[in-house]
């Protein structure tokens, strides 16, 4: 599919025939939705059933021997050419799946891989998949102190990169709904918080929305994206802590942001949990009260929420802050206006009309909020 009747500049390869229903990847295929409205694109998604024992083996083997092998995917060949290729990578596993389908070189100019999950102990038992990020010209990662190591090992060009949200898609505004939800709980979580919060929700009437079933696939990925927005959007409390904070085994407790910030930032919930001691999460989540800090294995939840309960007003410009700052900096928008401005591409008419729409519904919501604060001044 392309955005627009000209030729597009962008080929975009796209797993979500492959892996579409992994939870873990369902905010990658929000980002190339967006990727795909803003800027001049062909996505390129071949189809291959991951959950056959082919595809399963060779996904094990190629940790382990440096050739790539084809999970069950045919070759594309392109004869028309593009300013950029585009791919995003849960894992450097997924590069395997790339390799084989198109040899990119070949018809783009410039190439970018996106890697979501790499932690930097993970580098080494990785390494079989360096001779193909080799390939391109640029790697974006969403762990900053992964960026440096990997960037040693491979001698191309890392730079890291946040993950985003379609703020436009998880902001309650402009017409909030009631948050009928006391607190929303999704993924990962502390089960010493979790049994807290179970005892409110039996003994104060909390309502306490929680995962109650165990999986990692969804029926479809937008559905899912969408429902996700609607609860977070009619909640009071959302719980957040960086990514794997409970395996420190796996990330050496390498502290990195999760997706979760940047969701609940734009759902405009009071997002309580960790606040990550990191660079970058002081230089993205700047603003006053971005997050209300919990210990990740602590039961004080009680003692938190009973006290923001008792700041209406300081509840309010949490809220507002969250959403207005997520539609200024964190929509996915941005992050393509980023990787763009990395290769020297310019941004295309329809970023810039979506950084419009975002800005002006931000002003909206701070004129609103100015409003309130003058009519409660009068009185």
């Amino acid at each position: 599919m392309t955005s627009e009747l000209s030729k597009p500049r962008v080929l975009l390869f796209s797993q979500r025939n492959i892996l579409g229903k992994y939870l873990f990847r369902c905010p990658h295929f929000e980002f190339e939705n967006i990727i795909s409205q803003v800027d001049s694109v062909e996505v390129l998604a071949p189809q291959a059933d991951a959950s056959r024992l082919r595809s399963k083996l060779v996904k094990r083997m190629a940790y382990h021997i440096p050739i790539t092998l084809n999970p069950g995917i045919r070759k594309i060949r392109s004869d028309a050419h593009y300013e950029m290729f585009f791919a995003v990578c849960g894992y450097l596993s997924d590069l395997s799946t790339i390799d084989v389908a198109i040899d990119w070189n070949s018809c783009c100019k410039t190439s970018v891989c996106l890697i979501d999950e790499l932690w930097a102990k993970e580098i080494t038992q990785n390494r079989h998949f360096f001779r193909i990020l080799k390939k391109f010209d640029l790697v974006v990662l969403y762990y900053s102190q992964t960026v440096r190591p990997l960037s040693e090992r491979i001698g191309s060009k890392c730079i890291f990169l946040p993950p985003g949200v379609d703020a436009l898609l998880f902001s309650p505004y402009p017409k909030p709904p009631r948050r009928s939800i006391d607190v929303y709980s999704i993924g990962r979580r502390s089960e010493i918080t979790h049994r807290a919060l179970l005892r409110m929700a039996a003994e104060n009437e909390l309502f306490y929305l929680h995962d109650s079933v165990a999986g990692e696939t969804a029926i479809d990925s937008g559905q899912h994206r969408a429902l996700f927005a609607n609860a977070a959007r009619r909640s009071r409390y959302f719980l957040v802590n960086p990514g794997l904070i409970n395996e420190p085994d796996k990330t050496s407790k390498q502290i990195e942001i999760g997706n979760r910030y940047f969701e609940g930032a734009a759902s405009g919930t009071i997002m309580i949990g960790e606040r990550p001691n990191t660079e970058a999460f002081k230089m993205h989540f700047d603003w006053p009260d971005a997050v209300v800090h919990l210990d990740y294995d602590s039961s004080e939840i009680d003692r938190i929420i009973n006290d923001l309960d008792s700041q209406p007003e300081r509840q309010e410009r949490i809220r507002r802050m969250n959403v207005v700052q997520s539609l200024l900096r964190h929509d996915w928008a941005y992050r393509w206006e980023a990787i763009l401005r990395t290769i020297g591409l310019e941004p295309m008419q329809q970023l810039l009309c979506r950084k419009e729409r975002l800005h002006n519904l931000a002003r909206q919501i701070s004129s609103e909020e100015n409003g309130c604060h003058q009519a409660a001044t009068k009185d």
